[in-house]
């Protein structure tokens, strides 16, 4: 797919991409990865592939740059010229190429964070998180504000929603790909090392190329929490540490890094719904939680053995100049009596080592808990970390400063946020499943399967914990909660499991406020649970902290996005409200998505616009699908997120940002009752229209989504496509991006804009209002990726032109008025970063759309009765994966 040259065509091509004004280092990213693309479509075996993929691309450009219907009709033919065969491998090749192109931004983002880190004048070289810290410390004084450092706590659960579209072999290939172009970057051009790289690099392409990008069969859970676990092993398990170490180096300064005693403490706690979510996923089983539980200890406790092996193989430490304090030493013999073979090989291969003597010894002690050797193994992570904490205070105490605050401080630090479990496992039922339950138990009757399933699980809640700790599981989501009995079900239902006489597992009971009405209800509700004896006794076991989690998804498909928005702002208020008046440490847990219409967007302006003392040290929120990847992914990334996610939870402790809020939400409550009111009256004339769910079900490729082997968790919970309310929030919000259309994260802000009807006072908010601000840009962000002409095309499916008419204006009049809120001429006039990945990226997603409303027309065309095209199935699946590389953000 190399740029042709000295053509009308490529001048076409070379104005478009001439018009992104990329960084020269990742244009030549860009050209050389596409340029090997286009040498491997050349060397297929499919005559004139590379020939048509310039067609289709040359044409869908210039439709985007030139907006008659002419231009438009003519990238049509272009896809309509194609056999099924030939469009199969057109989208395909577009597919890698997005995948190509992704991995240069992702390179291009790495590159630059390595290169501000050398600038030493960049002015927010520091990182996030001191420069918060340096505000908490003017505004509060450095006593206070090192107290709420201390108390910081970022906690991302990952989640296996089904938005991530490519497999983990496409992931994997990717990788080695993103590998190879980083050694290319160190080398001479004309060297033969950079050669051989080269040659590594087209036949990765080419690996790629010739993947099927299609999974064959759905995911089973056990393989979605082995996918996740990638990001562990790659990523995470490093990163952590290494941003700890960033962090206090800012704080404290360089020479002082890795000398003295971190200031900055181990803030990050990672969940897992992976493995451990069964509501309305039937293959969720108590079995796959132990086994989930199982992989993730194991994963962990090998990285922990690895580094401890490394760290004691560099303590080579003699006993002369660094002596054992006389704690170690008693450390040692007691190590010794409990492997006494392996300490004399150790003695014998390193004599007068001490620190190193204990150090293997610990290696070995972690690696027995690994492999469940009872007579060796440590019973819990504390005492492993009072080892390693015994043999820092003898470095210490010995002058070896450098050693105990160096890479055994990164041990420590792993172990203190992975402890043996590596990620707190969550599970998650609905209120109703529990209710019925309870019903069978109460009659007496012989119990159901799903019943006797359900008892199970708070057997296997047990079972964990009593083998990997008490932190490996324990909170207990229930989804729906409408009322207090439905978080006192769960105790009752963990003591039915285990018997009278048994003793239940210890329970975290989350109520997930979900719909309008139950966002509305959420304070009654924890007023209501707190004289429960069983929560209010728990609630004294943990110092009085309650997690409350909020669910962005089907609230905003409940009263749309708008209405949501501001529900969510103001049970988030009046929920921190009922903690402080009853001295509840309160963490609420946000049911994001990756996606607009499920709270996506950026996480750290979200942060600063939530309301004061909702955030109060603590964030927790769930990463999902294609987001895990694209923030976890690469180690620099990871650091950079979790960088600025700590920075702005620091930050929003600030009392300026809190009285900014404060002055913004008094100030403009009017504007946003009229907007409430406005956006969700509008999202009802569309939704509550009569024959509206199977119009949607029509327009966009919401069924053919529940074919794609994304998941394991089903896309509906079990009713017809009659009916919306039982309809998943994500295949709700992933078929109307599909459709480039993006519904779910706009529609009824025009009409609520519309309502306010004061320009001036709308560009007021935007800049005042944190709230508007956010929900502003991400709208301006979710509307960039629309495009009228091909969303006209798939709402033409539907035959209902007074929907089409109500969304397509919709549409216009919500891009009208944020752009003028925003000012400039175009929707992202204000990030030029991000107005250049998605320009560079749309004229080749309108070639996939286009490739796919062709496929779309021929099943909702075919006879009612006709068997469906194998071949019209896989195409319309293959674009339903490519729109989802381009666009990245789907669910």
């Amino acid at each position: 797919m190399s740029t042709p040259k000295n053509t009308s065509t490529g001048d076409v091509v070379g104005r478009h991409e001439a018009e992104q004004e990329m960084p020269a280092s990742m244009r030549g990213d860009v050209n050389l990865l596409a340029t090997l693309l286009g040498q491997v479509l050349r060397e297929s075996d499919s005559p004139g592939l590379f020939e048509d993929v310039e067609r289709l691309r040359t044409a869908t450009i210039a439709a985007y740059t030139d907006t008659t219907p002419e231009a438009f009709d003519r990238a049509v033919e272009v896809v309509e010229s194609f056999t099924l065969e030939r469009a199969d491998e057109v989208a395909r090749a577009f597919t890698c190429y997005f995948h190509l192109v992704n991995l240069a931004e992702e390179h291009h983002r790495v590159r630059s964070l390595r290169t501000r880190d050398l600038e030493a004048d960049f002015p927010h070289k520091r990182g996030a998180l001191a420069e918060a810290y340096a505000q908490l410390v003017e505004e509060l004084g450095p006593e206070e504000a090192s107290e709420k450092l201390q108390d910081l706590r970022f906690h991302p659960v990952f989640t296996a929603h089904p938005t991530e579209a490519r497999r983990r072999a496409i992931s994997t290939s990717i990788r080695r790909i993103s590998g190879f172009l980083t050694d290319l970057e160190s080398l001479s051009a004309a060297g033969t090392e950079a050669a051989r790289v080269k040659g590594n690099l087209i036949e990765e392409i080419d690996t790629l190329w010739r993947t099927a990008p299609l999974r064959a069969t759905k995911p089973t859970p056990e393989a979605e929490v082995r996918s996740v676990m990638a990001a562990f092993d790659d990523t995470l398990f490093t990163a952590v540490p290494n941003m700890y170490s960033r962090m206090d180096g800012a704080l404290k300064g360089d020479i002082e890094a890795g000398y003295t005693e971190p200031v900055v403490p181990p803030f990050v706690r990672v969940g897992s719904w992976v493995g451990g979510d069964r509501d309305g996923n039937p293959f969720v089983t108590a079995k796959v939680t132990r086994t989930a539980a199982g992989i993730a200890s194991e994963h962990v406790l090998r990285g922990l053995e690895q580094v401890a092996l490394r760290v004691g193989r560099n303590l080579t430490l003699d006993g002369e100049t660094t002596p054992a304090s006389d704690e170690l030493s008693t450390l040692l013999a007691s190590l010794r009596n409990k492997d006494e073979d392996a300490a004399a090989e150790i003695a014998m291969r390193s004599p007068n080592e001490p620190h190193r003597h204990a150090m293997l010894l610990i290696a070995r002690r972690v690696a027995a808990t690994r492999t469940r050797n009872a007579d060796l193994s440590y019973s819990d992570p504390e005492d492993l970390l009072s080892d390693l904490r015994i043999i820092q205070e003898s470095l210490v105490s010995a002058g070896a400063k450098r050693q105990a605050f160096g890479t055994l401080q990164h041990l420590i630090w792993q172990v203190e946020t992975y402890g043996f479990h590596l990620a707190e496992l969550e599970c998650r039922q609905h209120s109703e499943v529990h209710r019925r339950v309870l019903a069978e138990l109460e009659s007496g009757k012989p119990l159901s399967e799903q019943a006797t399933e359900v008892l199970e699980v708070f057997r296997a809640i047990s079972f964990i914990q009593d083998r990997y700790g008490k932190r490996a599981a324990g909170r207990y989501i229930v989804s729906f909660t409408t009322n207090a009995e439905d978080l006192a079900n769960v105790y009752k239902l963990a003591r039915a499991a285990v018997g009278p006489k048994g003793t239940p597992p210890v329970l975290d009971v989350v109520p997930l406020f979900e719909t309008f009405d139950d966002l509305q209800a959420a304070p009654g509700v924890m007023n209501e649970i707190m004289v429960d004896p069983l929560y209010a006794a728990r609630l004294e076991e943990t110092g009085r902290q309650v997690e409350v989690m909020l669910g962005y998804s089907d609230s905003s498909k409940d009263v749309g996005p708008v209405a949501a928005t501001l529900a969510l702002y103001e049970a988030q208020q009046k929920i921190a409200q009922w903690a402080d008046d009853n001295d509840i440490k309160l963490t609420l847990f946000h049911g994001r998505g990756g996606a607009l219409g499920r709270g996506g967007g950026p996480a750290n302006s979200a942060i600063l616009a939530q309301p004061p003392h909702s955030v109060d040290g603590r964030f927790k929120l769930t990463e999902q699908g294609e987001v895990i990847f694209a923030r976890y992914g690469d180690p620099e990334i990871a650091i950079r997120h979790m960088d600025q996610v700590a920075g702005a939870i620091l930050q929003a402790l600030a009392p300026s940002n809190e009285k900014r809020n404060w002055d913004a939400a008094a100030k403009y409550a009017g504007v946003a009752q009229t907007m409430e009111d406005a956006s969700r009256a509008h999202f009802f004339e569309l939704v509550k229209a009569p024959g509206f769910a199977p119009w949607f079900a029509t327009v966009t490729p919401m069924e053919e989504i529940g074919m794609l082997a994304l998941g394991s968790r089903p896309a509906r919970r079990g009713l017809s496509v009659e009916s919306l309310e039982d309809l998943r929030a994500i295949p709700w919000v992933f078929a109307w991006t599909q459709a480039r259309i993006n519904l779910a994260g706009w529609f009824g802000l025009g009409a609520a804009l519309e309502a306010v009807g004061d320009l001036p006072i709308l560009q007021e908010a935007y800049r005042e209002w944190p709230l508007f601000r956010t929900m502003i840009d991400n709208v301006a962000m979710s509307l960039a990726k629309t495009d009228d002409r091909i969303a006209s095309e798939y709402l033409a499916l539907g035959d209902r032109e007074d929907l089409s008419a109500l969304v397509l204006n919709e549409m216009d009049r919500t891009r009208s008025w944020v752009t003028k809120i925003i000012g400039g001429e175009e929707l992202l006039s204000n990030k030029p970063v991000l107005s250049r990945a998605v320009k560079l990226r749309s004229p080749y997603v309108d070639a996939l759309s286009l490739i796919q409303l062709r496929a779309l027309r021929a099943l909702r065309n075919a006879p009612q009765d006709a068997e469906t095209d194998p071949e019209v199935q896989r195409l319309l699946l293959l674009s339903v994966s490519g729109v989802a590389a381009g666009l990245q953000n789907t669910g």
